[in-house]
């Protein structure tokens, strides 16, 4: 190919993809000013129950080897300030470890006060936790259904403040925020909050209060039990099944609500390679979502700007793609205008860079500043949430493209240590169950880095004219190298202390 129409189709290639970034980036506009347009306290119930109406209510409790936080999370939900006479606690457990005796212990314990809570084991995993949820269901008792991952702690009060707003009979589920008892244990812990809080804060206070859609995010939510019936049940096509079921139910014309000031405490995963797991996981779920409602939706009586977030919704994960591609052209397009004299070019895509990035950069520090965090402290992980977002944009442009494409692998489960932030803590962990084995694709994220390495290099050889690009590059230099190295470095060190 001659060399000229190699360096055309470079750019155009490059200049495609940041565009199509720049699109998705303005979304996060949008989502900012739908929050601010919206904000305030959380809506009240249109009727409380009385003490006296309080509705049955069922909690399950999905378990697949959780023998660290099993009995936390049946004691806490045990201790709920409910009636006992209205409550039903399921422990759905599919453990094939000792979780299985750890929980049946505390629901006999539990028994013996006069809980009614049972645990039910199945030893076929059809379904993962999905099959578990469409098997509890079956023998339940509640007109409502509440479900908490393992990983949450919720407070004693948490039904008596949601149940009350299903006394508007439209309204199908509440999703409450998640909170972080482990947020300040490492840096990974800390940027995943801040992910996770923009999520939560902004996305769907946006969306709920705007009238699109949102979902169920898995747990520290309560469904009405004849939402799930009428849209169909628990399916399990999908690795996500709460986002399926969510707008099946959506479409079927059911009312959610989300109580963005009611925070459940959970467990932040510790061990990177498991974040980038539930990271796969999600990613590759709504991209499977997507194919499997995306068209019902556009075909639906829905208004435009409901059929359009539900499109930004379903397929932002396509960005972790692009990102990659990016990651592979960014280097070359700069060497070929630097080395060809086009530097004044440079400057197109500053405008692109900034606004998609700082578009992101608004909408993490407006969600840390809502829920009360200070500027600086705030400030300071902007960048760390930029560059380990970056680093794991290979993770789940391969979670994307195996959906894309229909390749199946099982509904992998983020192992839990029951860890909050103690100094043993962050040395103990590493000689627990679960810890996942290291793959191979650390070993492409570093040679992401050095990719990265040598365009810097390349850079601060030529034209100071260029040097505005820098910091970007440093970014995704930053965000591979430290994925990488922090992937190699967890599994030697949690291979050795399991050795001692």
């Amino acid at each position: 190919m001659n060399y000229d129409i190699f360096k055309i189709v470079i750019l155009i290639a490059y200049f495609s993809v940041l565009a199509i970034l720049a699109f998705y980036g303005s979304h996060r506009y949008l989502m900012v000013y739908l929050y601010r347009k919206y904000a305030g306290e959380d809506p009240l119930p249109l009727a409380p129950f009385s003490d006296q109406d309080l509705p049955k209510v069922t909690i399950q409790l999905p378990f697949f080897n959780e023998k660290y936080v099993a009995v936390r999370l049946i004691d806490s939900i045990c201790e709920m300030d409910y009636p006992n006479d209205h409550l039903e606690i399921q422990v759905l457990d599919d453990s094939t470890d000792n979780t299985t005796e750890l929980a049946q212990e505390a629901v006999d314990r539990w028994k013996k006060k006069g809980i009614d809570i049972v645990l039910l084991h199945r030893t076929d995993r059809s379904g993962y936790k999905a099959g578990a949820l469409h098997e509890g269901l079956k023998v339940s008792k509640g007109e409502f259904v509440a479900i908490f991952d393992a990983d949450f702690i919720p407070d004693k009060s948490y039904l008596r403040e949601v149940i009350h707003h299903f006394s508007d009979e439209k309204i199908g589920m509440v999703q409450a925020r998640w909170g972080h008892i482990n947020r300040d244990f490492s840096l990974l812990t800390r940027v995943q909050a801040v992910m996770l809080d923009g999520h939560f804060v902004i996305e769907h206070t946006a969306r709920n209060r705007s009238g699109r859609f949102f979902n169920f995010n898995g747990t520290a939510g309560v469904w009405r039990r004849a939402t799930i019936d009428d849209a169909g049940g628990w399916e399990h096509e999908t690795l996500t099944e709460d986002l399926d079921l969510s707008y099946r139910a959506q479409l079927k014309g059911w009312k959610f609500r989300f109580l963005k000031d009611l925070a459940v405490p959970s467990e932040l995963p510790v061990e990177v390679t498991a974040f980038k797991s539930q990271q796969h996981r999600w990613a590759k779920g709504s991209i499977q979502v997507a194919k499997k409602m995306l068209s019902q939706i556009l075909k639906s009586d829905e208004p435009f700007f409901i059929k359009l977030e539900a499109f930004y919704h379903l397929t932002a994960n396509f960005a972790y793609v692009l990102m990659v591609l990016l990651a592979l052209l960014m280097p070359i397009a700069i060497y070929i205008r630097v080395n060809s004299g086009w530097t004044t070019f440079l400057m197109i895509d500053l405008p692109i860079f900034l606004g998609a990035t700082f578009s992101i950069c608004y909408f993490y520090y407006k969600s840390q500043r809502e829920i009360g965090f200070g500027f600086f402290e705030t400030v300071r992980l902007i960048p760390a949430v930029l560059g380990i977002g970056i680093g794991i944009s290979l993770n789940n442009a391969k979670a994307v493209l195996e959906a894309v494409v229909g390749y199946e692998t099982p509904f992998v489960r983020t192992p839990k240590y029951a860890i909050v932030e103690t100094t043993e803590e962050k040395k103990s962990w590493m000689k627990k169950s679960y810890i996942k084995k290291g793959r191979i694709l650390p070993l492409f994220e570093f040679s992401l880095g050095i990719w990265f390495t040598l365009s810097i290099v390349n850079l601060l050889t030529n034209s100071a004219a260029s040097y505005y690009s820098l910091p970007f590059l440093a970014l995704f230099q930053f965000g591979f190298f430290y994925v990488a190295i922090l992937s190699m470095s967890q599994h030697l060190r949690t291979f050795r202390a399991s050795s001692t």
